[in-house]
């Protein structure tokens, strides 16, 4: 596993922090799921043993079990026995293109511009207080995660990478809370905007706007910042939007 496949130690931090008190079991499984979708948890990667992660999760060790149950039945876990055993993250398999065109036919206009409404809301705010609070190591990340981008062979390595790219932000900001909500907008949202294969997607121009975002944030331009990761977002919703009512005519 490479430096840039692993998330941050702000971003690791979200993923493991505590659980609203009395979380279902659905949650948590579904908290791990989206790690592991977006790459956060890398393939292969080995979680923390059940009481460590039930303490940090703040879930009873009962509840964490299923999770990780759930989470085997849906094969993004495996538990291995014995020495150097425990329970080992799999990456699911891309989303298949129909797949993907039927969850988008299910959505209305309406939906999606409020998801839109909400990614520009969470996403331009962690710009704007990136610039202010980055690292370091925070743009190193960032840069990295440009050039993962710029890279990536396949359509999901490209969405994996763009929405780290946006998580790595949040976490930039060194908002626990604005990390959890872009963690959870990507999750719901972010293989969509990778639909579909080479018709709509540019990936030369989504890297492009990446490296101008980065740049503000770099030069401290928290306003510019903002402005630009705005329009990223508006832009790749529009994108979607335009893509969903052709896909209702046919």
């Amino acid at each position: 596993m490479n430096d840039s496949s692993a998330t941050t130690g702000p971003g690791r931090h979200v993923i493991f922090a505590p659980v609203a008190g009395g979380a279902r079991v659905d949650v948590v499984a579904r908290r791990i799921s989206e790690a592991i979708a977006l790459g956060l948890l890398a393939d292969g990667e080995q979680l923390p043993s059940e009481s460590e992660l039930a303490v940090a999760l703040n879930v009873s060790t009962v509840t964490l079990r299923e999770a990780l149950s759930s989470l085997r039945q849906q094969g993004l876990v495996e538990t291995r026995r014995g020495r150097g055993g425990g329970s080992f993250v799999r990456a699911p398999a891309d989303a298949s293109i129909a797949r993907l065109r039927r969850m988008l036919r299910e959505y209305g206009v309406h939906e999606l511009r409020e998801i839109g409404d909400h990614h520009v809301a969470i996403a331009g705010t962690a710009a704007r207080l990136a610039a202010e609070r980055a690292s370091a190591d925070h743009l190193t990340r960032l840069e990295a995660l440009i050039s993962e981008l710029a890279d990536a062979g396949s359509v999901g390595d490209r969405r994996r990478a763009d929405g780290r790219f946006h998580i790595e932000i949040a976490a930039a900001a060194q908002s626990t809370r604005l990390t959890r909500q872009e963690i959870d907008l990507q999750g719901e949202i972010g293989e969509l905007l990778w639909l579909p294969f080479g018709e709509a997607v540019q990936r030369e121009e989504v890297v492009a706007q990446h490296k101008e975002i980065l740049a503000a944030i770099a030069s401290g331009d928290g306003k510019r910042a903002r402005e630009c990761t705005e329009h990223h977002i508006e832009q790749a919703i529009a994108r979607l939007i335009h893509f969903h009512l052709q896909l209702a005519k046919r």
